[in-house]
């Protein structure tokens, strides 16, 4: 062999070498699969004692992972949580206090039209660690009726397909077909993958199949909303399982984190009615408020409150081999800010240096290696009426902070507040405000002091051209 083939031979080999360093390197970072349900309540699981509602699609992620069961979102509605999410920040910092509505709407609660693209935006961040990104399901960090509204594109993701955003709204039971296309693609291009299934469940309107209703079809003539409910659940669960199937078929179970939450506590109608079909323009026509039949599981409130029950909703993590299987964490206060600097971690993602989240990495915590005391307060913002409405006992509050083992709630102006210790009383049953002044007054300053950094009105390229007409 003359002298020059044997360079060649060498570059050729060196490349070869540099080429599967690279490709195990990102073999090696694991795919990440976020589920997130709409209004799951904490009970909706078989796996957390439902009566009747069947979901072993759901329950094998508890059997194979840890359950966390004191996981809380930012907000006991839609579009503020989702905003958490996606910044790692608390939804009020960009005056994102409600969901996302016509323009009328927003302008008149003060809020934006849309969650600004130029945010902090966790699947751009895990686009620059080489993640290929989709998004699946329900958006609502915007709105259908909102048509220049920007699209899930223009915030990191590769592919989409969606509804509650601009443009073409996607059915809604077609999040698990495109969830298994990309990740077939994603594994062949050798690319870790993050993807977002947000599935419309349990949600109104309720659009049942004949198939799932025939499933409970002995709960007909009893109780006909409990049937739907349960078909809607039972339904959610199925296409889940066809994703899980997805990632045991191509081999990548192992390597792929699974997490599955939801948005806020389940919803229920204020007061007794008759069951009747109802229209989303986003999704179409379906039963009504009256077949929501979501339980909290003894947690106070329902969606829209910030009591537990509104914000305290399941929280799956499986991930073979690195997080315990079989496993309850009762302890650990995990919050919705904590998955950006969680998943980052997890992708080796280096964040700009000026960005802060509102939360902390779970890293450590996930693996079982650590409990979440949350020294870093949380805190929510909402809009709710003062004095407490008698069909809402339990939705007057506007404003809370949990730090340590302390949650402080108050009304919009402050003329009523309670304390619970949220570790030794997770279902808000004592309140402690008369025993312990000290921690109302240490609480209620690190609420005024949060309000003091958020902003008076929204601000940036975050308005419809719908405003000046």
């Amino acid at each position: 062999m003359n002298p020059n083939s044997r360079i060649l031979l060498a570059s050729v080999t060196l490349l070869g070498i540099v080429a599967v360093t690279s490709e195990a390197k990102d073999t090696t970072k694991p795919n990440i699969l976020f589920i997130f349900a709409d209004d799951w309540g904490w009970g909706d699981l078989s796996c957390h004692g439902h009566p009747y509602v069947k979901t072993p699609n759901i329950d094998r992620l508890a059997k194979e992972g840890t359950d966390f069961t004191r996981f809380t979102v930012a907000s006991g509605v839609c579009s503020p949580s989702r905003t958490a999410v996606m910044t790692g920040h608390f939804p009020a910092r960009y005056a994102i206090d409600g969901h996302f509505a016509w323009v009328p709407s927003n302008a008149k609660r003060g809020m934006p039209d849309w969650l600004d693209t130029n945010a902090p935006s966790l699947p751009r961040y895990l686009q620059s660690a080489g993640y290929a990104t989709a998004h699946y399901g329900k958006w609502h960090l915007a709105n259908n009726m909102i048509p220049d509204s920007p699209t899930p594109a223009e915030y990191g993701y590769d592919e989409y397909g969606a509804f509650n955003c601009s443009g073409e709204q996607m059915p809604v039971h077609e999040d698990a077909m495109h969830t298994n296309a990309f990740i077939e693609k994603a594994v062949a291009d050798g690319k870790p993958f993050f993807i977002n299934l947000w599935v419309h469940e349990p949600h109104t309107p309720f659009h049942t199949v004949p198939k799932y209703e025939w499933r409970f079809r002995e709960m007909e003539e009893e109780s006909r909303p409990d049937q739907i409910y349960a078909s809607v659940l039972s339904h959610a669960d199925d296409r889940i399982g066809e994703v899980l199937d997805t990632l045991d078929r191509l081999g990548v179970a192992e390597n792929t984190l699974v997490i599955f939450s939801s948005d806020n506590g389940p919803a229920r109608a204020s007061k007794p009615g008759d069951l009747a079909l109802s229209y989303d323009s986003a999704t179409g026509a379906g039963w009504g408020i009256n077949a929501a039949k979501g339980i909290t599981s003894g947690r106070k409130g329902y969606k829209a409150s910030l009591f537990e029950g509104g914000i305290n909703v399941p929280f799956l993590a499986r991930w073979p081999g690195k997080i315990a299987a079989g496993a309850t964490d009762d302890d650990s206060l995990i919050s919705a800010v904590d998955l950006l600097p969680t998943f980052c971690e997890l992708a080796g993602v280096n964040l700009p240096d000026d960005y802060e989240s509102d939360g902390v990495s779970q890293v450590a915590v996930l693996k079982g290696e650590a409990i979440q005391t949350r020294e870093k307060p949380l805190f929510w913002k909402s809009l709710s009426p003062w004095p407490a409405q008698e069909a809402k006992p339990d939705h007057w509050v506007s404003f809370a902070v949990v730090h340590q083992n302390w949650k402080l709630v108050v009304s919009r102006e402050g003329e009523h507040a309670e304390l619970y210790d949220i570790v030794a009383d997770p279902y808000e049953k004592a309140d402690l405000k008369d025993d312990k002044p000290e921690a109302v007054a240490e609480l209620s300053k690190l609420i005024e002091d949060w309000k003091a950094t958020l902003p008076d009105k929204p601000t940036g390229d975050v308005f419809s051209a719908e405003r000046k007409q």
